[in-house]
């Protein structure tokens, strides 16, 4: 076949001048077999891109891939390859998208690696690489993706990860990296997005540039930071203040750690923020002064030993649960013109008595409520009936007593909806029976009388 049959194929581009294959886009079930080291692939000296993600190429990535040089992008993710990386990537030099993710390489990167000084975006997530964090990829200077998640990865991270100056996107869940987190990782001036969930870090979180503790300097946070997720470590200490100045954060989740502390009431100048996760850890204290939460979507404090009463206009401020509100989702936005994956970002939730996970697109349209196995007491606030929006409502294992507020018939999106073990009395609402969605309710271990009213879904 000539190089103009070859052009015409779907998938492959060609140089308009030279007719020279510069372009492979052959995914998902194009090609299947093991990529040899003679094969004619690697004599293709002018490509540019090569995107043979998600066929079925097991084996191993042969030295051969070396050979081309002018590789721009190179996507082999989900391709079943297995075996170490080969050093000869290195030579990749105009390299600036790798990836290499959902698949089962092993061993360690190469040092050579640390030669990609052009690489922008760097996906190795899904596989099983093993040893400590790859000191090399602090060489790359130019880098503004780097997932790392779901690998065998341990030890601590570089007390210099600064050095990754134009770094936007940082994700290393799912490893085992250890001690504490840096603070240099939050003086990364265009971080927006950093996700350090399912590891075991322990200690203090600590932002920002520490050598003056009595005055923490505002332009040493990454003020564009928009997801901060560090759930599931080892956390302890207290939930830094210096998170104020995060005026664009949007997510913060700390579940599943060891932080004492105080509820966290200045969050409430965070304009932005719409998940907000404190779930499991040691927060203790009253809760009681309003809030004024404008965006926020997910607010799930369980498992920590708050305490005191609500007053009755304690979710009257809540404007993006009471109303239809359009929201952008930030993963959308944080890589708007970019060629970054918005990947799988997930929370976990109670739903229904059953735990659960919240992932992708579902973080746009869930609107839940979660202040189970706390310490709370006197009445349900009447103002959260004023949260036509809420999908989830959870409030069991407090303290509750008075009875269940009429309003709750309001909440017409409502699905799930848990008051058990509480000290609640009288008549259930009768109306809750006329909500349409609602498929779960659970009022047991309480005083309450009258049977439970029948739903429409139940």
């Amino acid at each position: 076949m000539n190089n103009t049959d070859c052009c015409s194929l779907d998938g492959i581009s060609c140089d308009p001048k030279t007719g020279k294959v510069i372009e492979l886009h052959l995914v998902v079930g194009f090609l299947s077999g093991t990529l040899r080291s003679n094969s004619s692939l690697f004599r293709l000296q002018h490509l540019q891109t090569m995107d043979l993600g998600f066929n079925n190429l097991s084996g191993i990535l042969p030295d051969s891939i070396g050979n081309l040089k002018h590789l721009r992008v190179l996507s082999l993710g989900g391709c079943n390859f297995f075996g170490k990386i080969p050093p000869s990537l290195g030579n990749l030099s105009y390299l600036t998208d790798l990836d290499l993710s959902d698949n089962e390489f092993t061993g360690e990167l190469p040092d050579s690696m640390g030669n990609l000084n052009r690489l922008k975006e760097l996906q190795i997530g899904l596989n099983k690489l093993s040893g400590n964090f790859p000191l090399m990829l602090l060489n790359l200077s130019s880098l503004t993706l780097a997932d790392l998640r779901s690998n065998q990865f341990e030890g601590m991270l570089p007390s210099n990860m600064s050095r990754l100056s134009k770094l936007v996107s940082f994700t290393i869940s799912g490893n085992s990296f250890s001690g504490t987190v840096p603070s240099s990782l939050f003086m990364i001036p265009p971080l927006i997005e950093l996700d350090l969930t399912k590891n075991d870090f322990s200690g203090p979180l600590v932002l920002g540039n520490m050598s003056s503790p009595s005055k923490l300097a505002k332009e040493s946070i990454s003020a564009h930071l928009t997801s901060l997720d560090v759930g599931r470590n080892r956390l302890s200490g207290k939930l830094p203040k210096s998170l104020i100045n995060c005026t664009q954060l949007e997510l913060l989740n700390v579940e599943d750690n060891r932080i004492n502390d105080t509820f966290p009431s200045w969050l409430r100048f965070l304009p932005e923020l719409q998940i907000l996760v404190l779930r499991s850890n040691e927060f203790y204290g009253p809760i009681s002064s309003p809030l004024s939460f404008l965006k926020l979507r997910i607010f799930d404090i369980s498992g920590n030993r708050f305490t005191g009463v609500l007053p009755s206009d304690y979710f009257s401020g809540w404007s993006a649960m009471s109303s239809v509100v359009d929201i952008v989702d930030y993963d959308q936005r944080m890589f708007r013109g970019a060629s970054y994956p918005t990947y799988q970002k997930s929370v976990g939730l109670t739903n229904k008595g059953s735990n659960m996970e919240v992932v992708g697109r579902g973080f746009t349209i869930y609107k839940t409520i979660d202040v189970s196995e706390n310490r709370l007491e006197g009445d349900i606030p009447e103002s959260i009936g004023l949260l036509k929006e809420l999908i989830v409502l959870n409030m069991s294992h407090n303290a509750f007593t008075g009875r269940i507020p009429p309003s709750l018939s309001n909440l017409t999106n409502l699905q799930s909806l848990d008051l058990s073990q509480n000290g609640l009395s009288g008549q259930i609402p009768p109306d809750l029976g006329k909500l349409t969605f609602l498929a779960w309710m659970n009022f047991s271990y309480n005083k309450l009388e009258d049977p439970i009213p029948r739903g429409t879904q139940i």
